[in-house]
């Protein structure tokens, strides 16, 4: 169900989330998006929730996360007639990669909360949504993700983690959604080798005949190829 709340007027900038059938080819069973003003403002214009029934059985993991059963599914519309509305520029998510993948890959620019959580909240032992909502709202946490893996609960608890980051830690605030998304693309570059024989040392370190066979590789994260290739080469004296 859609629900307008204010006039429409930017309208391009969304919260977005989805439940999904499973890890191999996931299909959207339930998706939330949250349409927002202005990062200094994010006030929500607009919000939609929705189920879909999918081609494929829900596998037992995806059940035990969401607790959405294939037959609550059986009268709903088909996933593949999902879309996100027109005129969307910015996904915001954490891990915003996998719910822009679910969705067809849209031509849109992804902001991801949890990079900018990495980036802006150093230090945590886990950057999971969740976690960093018990970082940052500890006391309201817990009746807030008592809902958890339902998509509108997650796009509204994402929401509050967009609003501490901006509020609390990004200085400047950012005041426009590209630059926000400038922002994110920035956090979205490690600093460190995320897997392999160098797991854990800064990039700045890894030798550059690994680096090279990486960069040769098909199927490298593009954010890791740049840091790769922006990083100093390592004195070797």
């Amino acid at each position: 169900m859609t629900l307008s709340l204010f006039p429409d007027e930017d309208g391009h900038a969304l919260v977005f989330d989805t439940e999904t059938t499973g890890c191999t080819e996931p299909e959207i069973i339930e998706a939330a998006w949250l349409r927002l003003d202005t990062p200094n403002h994010l006030t929500v214009l607009e919000r939609f929730e929705q189920r879909y029934r999918p081609t494929q059985p829900i596998t037992l993991g995806a059940l035990a996360t969401h607790h959405i059963y294939d037959e609550e599914l059986a009268e709903c519309a088909p996933s593949a007639t999902f879309s996100l509305p027109d005129h969307t520029s910015y996904l915001i998510g954490h891990n915003v990669d996998y719910d822009w993948q679910v969705a067809g890959k849209p031509d849109v620019k992804r902001i991801c909360t949890l990079a900018l959580s990495r980036y802006l909240l150093p230090g945590l032992d886990s950057y999971s949504q969740s976690a960093v909502l018990y970082h940052t709202y500890r006391t309201q946490a817990r009746e807030w993700l008592r809902d958890a893996h339902s998509a509108l609960a997650d796009v509204h608890n994402c929401l509050r983690i967009l609003d501490y980051l901006l509020k609390h830690t990004a200085s400047p605030a950012p005041q426009t959604w590209e630059a926000l998304w400038d922002l994110s693309e920035h956090a979205r570059v490690p600093l460190v080798m995320p897997f392999g024989k160098h797991k854990g040392q800064p990039i700045a370190q890894v030798p550059m005949d690994y680096r090279n066979w990486l960069l040769r590789q098909d199927d490298v994260n593009p954010y890791l190829v740049k840091a790769l290739q922006q990083s100093p080469v390592p004195d070797m004296a």
